[in-house]
């Protein structure tokens, strides 16, 4: 079976772009990863695998990769008669692309493989017309099991209850930051972490994304201004959670003969694709470790390495509470120590594992379809030495946790993506 690398990877800048069309934010997609694979056309790309979720909100199901490339075909700049597989998994769909892509190579059915993630997630007028602004927060629910909305509003009563807060599920709320909100008050309550400690994690999240061209939001915080910031749901405030926003992200993949085929300076940028592993989310006990938790294990197992190789990392900071707990789920330090190894400064700069450079998506932003992606070009820029001022020094194992949906206390569908810097 052979290996497989990251050629090429792109990530456009993700803000609200109510101008773009979906049409658009792929094309650039997609041209800005054949052009960081030096690539003068994309003749060689036999497969492509295309994330979206919300597209069906703007008017387009079904074909949604087909139709997005259809003048790119007719332009020549895709190939014609290229199968294109359309993938929706929630937040974790453009990590599912990408284990997608791969998977055709490493099958051997092909040599050279694309994944692209896109979103549009803002309604032009939502800041101003609440029924625009409603159909933008009615749209996370495909995120959820519609048909048995008791069982998970029953559990969320369950866990609000445990943790002596509340769950509302009301106009102007969403049901994510709800699930959240009432996880990171259950760890509260079961570990003593604090919200204090979960805005360290947010701040200095924003201050890395100063240095990040494609964030989203680029301005320093303190912890303070980030525990003063507007209340959304105990104990979260604005400053902790991934604002919304547009934008798309792509990979091009191939395998290791046609990687030897290839200039010495495109190989010499390659990065392998070490490990990949999705598990399925449950109705889990509270005391129970979710399913990022499994699929990292499986990962590790892989590739070979243990979570104390890992140099960096990207996370799926929803809401900054995440990076506490998935630091506990991966591995990088024990269950319940999450709020003290980020207090610590161990996933800041110049820490133990430094933790969403890019900013997370509290700070770059979290267009949900392109989101895995994103992570992907994160650590490719930081594999390669090519991530200026929050580059981290020497990274040679990076790792991307991204989940995706929700059920009950853990989301639906979790991907982990290891990859290493080509020696």
């Amino acid at each position: 079976m052979t290996d497989v690398w990251i050629i090429g990877s792109y990530s456009t800048a993700f803000r609200k772009r109510p101008d773009d069309s979906l049409k658009t934010i792929a094309r650039e997609s997609y041209l800005g990863a054949l052009g960081d694979a030096a690539f003068e056309n994309g003749d060689d790309i036999q497969s492509a695998w295309f994330g979206n979720c919300l597209m069906h909100t703007w008017g387009q199901g079904g074909i949604r990769g087909q139709v997005c490339f259809m003048e790119m075909i007719d332009e020549g700049l895709f190939p014609q008669r290229v199968p294109i597989t359309n993938v929706e998994g929630a937040c974790a769909t453009a990590s599912m692309a990408l284990q997608g892509a791969a998977k055709d190579i490493r099958s051997g059915e092909v040599q050279v493989s694309l994944a692209v993630g896109v979103e549009k997630i803002y309604r032009p007028g939502a800041d101003t017309n609440p029924a625009e602004r409603q159909i933008m927060f009615d749209s996370y629910y495909s995120g959820v099991d519609n048909f048995d909305l008791p069982r998970l509003f029953d559990e969320y009563e369950r866990a609000a209850a445990f943790a002596q807060c509340s769950f509302d599920k009301g106009e102007g709320h969403t049901i994510f930051m709800e699930t959240y909100g009432i996880q990171a008050a259950v760890h509260m309550k079961q570990f003593g972490t604090t919200q204090r400690q979960i805005a360290i994690a947010a701040a200095k999240n924003h201050n890395y994304a100063v240095h990040n061209p494609k964030a989203q939001y680029r301005f320093p915080m303190t912890v303070d201004e980030v525990m003063n910031d507007r209340p959304v749901s105990f104990p979260l405030t604005r400053a902790m959670c991934a604002p919304i926003g547009d934008g798309g992200a792509a990979a091009v993949l191939c395998s290791t003969d046609y990687l030897k085929s290839l200039p010495a300076n495109v190989q010499a940028r390659a990065i392998k694709l070490k490990a990949t592993a999705l598990t399925g989310g449950k109705y889990r006990n509270l005391d129970e470790p979710s399913l990022s938790y499994h699929a990292a294990r499986k990962a590790y197992a892989v590739a070979g390495i243990a979570p104390s190789d890992v140099d960096v990392a990207e996370v799926h900071d929803a809401t900054a509470f995440c990076e506490i707990y998935q630091s506990e789920m991966l591995g990088f330090c024990d269950i319940g120590k999450g709020g003290a190894f980020v207090e610590s400064g161990a996933t800041g700069p110049g820490g133990t594992v430094p933790i969403n450079t890019s900013g997370g998506l509290v700070s770059k932003g979290h267009p949900v379809g392109a989101t895995g992606l994103s992570m992907v070009y994160e650590l490719v820029t930081q594999l390669r030495g090519e991530a200026g001022e929050r580059q981290v020094p020497n990274a040679r194992i990076g790792l991307a946790e991204n989940g995706g949906g929700v059920v009950g206390l853990e989301e639906a569908a979790c991907a982990i993506t290891i990859l290493e810097r080509r020696d």
